[in-house]
């Protein structure tokens, strides 16, 4: 008994380490936009950025070819496979190889592309060290194992160095292909180092064929998903691209990105929880399994209703102060946006600690191929009339339509009305935050000191009365926080005397 108490302490103990880890490795991808941000949409303007994101959308599409489902599958299959070190030998030597075997196709497939049909060879050359970086993607491996500060580490490095060389190269608009190659060069080399310690890991086995493609078709149908997903996450910025004009996609393209942020933040809790997980369902620990993701829905939502409500009471005041003038109109696309954070979160969940760790891929499969016939039948309709506000409206009804088919899946599985009423009491108390800070932008105008006031000022709210909350309702996290905070206040105050 207390050596089953002892391992459960240090797993727990791990999880807070990783967990902690990739939440400081978003927030430094949370703050790299807010620097660069400013910088780019002033230097290059919303029509040479909306240029760089349609040819990153096409690189980004033979990169997800690459991996073929291999982000998800790779990193449960190592999950289950690590406390056995032949097996996991055995299967990275199989993954990896055949891996590289698609990869190089779709390499091949994207020289083809830039020769037959893009319109800029040029910049198209240059974002094809991009696709390159999907060929030598291993962060796959390291997640499964859980070695998050490995990756965390080596990828925050080359992040701060990709700011820098922006800063220090990219200056006018005719720069704008020195842009498209920092960006490149800097996810090549960010997977590039992840081979350095592999040996440490890993002792090649020569591969299998049958043991090979035994792995494509959960691969496939993971990938399936993938490219569902991307349907409404980059096909609306292709479509907004050839249906409207760049500019439009420039506008909404910064608004996507800015509500993207604290997703990040939310989408590091998946990240950390699929492989403990996957590892735990194949040890068949279920009431882990049910503690850990109860925790999750809780406080990520406590998050995801904080953020929507946040971004969208700073909108009209963020977007000409932080963009400039010329990107005014993309307040009202980032308040719309963020609409979708309590879905994408709440879906996230379901995702990354029910359907994919269990393997119900099927499930996953059809909420998001759901997403994608809504995204792509609005897009049609909304964007030649209305541009980006129809490709807003669209990624609304897709990320609504997702969350609510996971829901369905599982709701026989998991108490999902239990898990939405235990986080309901957030909702008006986000509605409240957006109020308050609504009316100091309207109040005070548009500058610098009013987005700081509102930021502020919403989040002294919402933390301070749920951390009521919290200690009425004696909530286990909050009481343990506390408690830990008065020893460390009770031993600094007796240093003191």
């Amino acid at each position: 008994m207390a050596l089953n108490t002892q391992m459960k302490t240090q797993a727990d103990n791990s999880l807070k380490r990783n967990l902690v880890y990739q939440l400081l490795y978003e927030i430094l991808i949370l703050i790299i936009p807010l620097i660069l941000s400013p910088y780019l949409t002033r230097v290059l303007g919303a029509e040479a950025l909306g240029t760089y994101t349609y040819y990153y959308v096409i690189a980004n599409y033979f990169v997800l070819f690459s991996l073929l489902g291999l982000k998800n599958h790779g990193k449960r299959t190592i999950a289950s496979s690590r406390d056995h070190a032949d097996e996991l030998h055995l299967e990275f030597s199989n993954l990896i190889t055949l891996h590289v075997i698609i990869s190089v196709v779709c390499c091949l497939g994207y020289v083809g592309y830039i020769f037959i049909l893009a319109e800029q060879r040029f910049l198209a050359g240059v974002m094809g060290l991009q696709v390159l970086s999907g060929l030598f993607d291993i962060s796959w491996f390291y997640f499964g194992l859980e070695k998050f500060k490995l990756t965390v580490l080596r990828s925050a490095i080359i992040k701060i160095l990709t700011v820098a060389a922006i800063f220090i190269f990219v200056h006018q608009v005719e720069d704008l292909w020195i842009y498209c190659l920092i960006m490149s060069v800097g996810m090549l080399l960010g997977q590039l180092v992840l081979w350095m310690p592999l040996r440490k890991y890993i002792r090649w086995v020569r591969p299998k064929k049958q043991r090979m493609l035994g792995h494509l078709k959960p691969m496939i149908l993971l990938f399936i998903p993938g490219i569902a997903v991307s349907l409404y996450k980059l096909m609306d910025k292709l479509m907004l691209g050839n249906m409207y004009d760049h500019e439009q996609l420039g506008l909404y393209d910064n608004a996507e990105k800015i509500v993207n942020l604290p997703l990040t933040v939310i989408t590091a809790f998946g990240a950390v929880m699929i492989p403990r997980i996957s590892n735990l369902v194949a040890r068949k620990a279920y009431q882990q399994t049910e503690h850990y993701a109860r925790l999750s829905f809780y406080y990520v939502m406590w998050l995801a209703y904080a953020f929507a409500f946040g971004l969208a009471g700073i909108g009209e005041v963020f977007a000409p102060v932080f963009w400039g003038e010329a990107f005014r109109s993309a307040d009202r696309l980032m308040m719309g946006l963020s609409v979708t954070l309590p879905f994408l979160a709440f879906a996230n969940i379901i995702r990354t600690q029910f359907l994919i760790p269990c393997h119900r891929d099927k499930a996953f499969l059809g909420s998001v191929v759901a997403g994608a016939v809504v995204n792509i039948g609005l897009n049609l309709l909304l964007i030649p009339a209305h541009g980006a506000w129809g490709a807003v409206i669209a990624t609304i009804a897709a990320e609504v339509t997702v969350c609510f088919v996971q829901c369905f899946c599982v709701r026989k599985t998991i108490p999902i009305g239990t898990y939405f009423r235990e986080s309901l009491f957030f909702v008006p108390l986000a509605v409240l935050m957006f109020i308050i800070v609504y009316a100091i932008g309207m109040r005070m105008g548009e500058s610098v000191g009013t987005l700081l006031v509102q930021i502020a000022s919403g989040a002294l709210f919402y933390v301070t009365v749920s951390c009521v909350y919290f200690y009425c309702r004696k909530d286990k996290m909050f009481m343990k926080l506390l408690a830990q905070w008065k020893r460390l206040r009770g031993c600094s105050g007796g240093q003191g005397s």
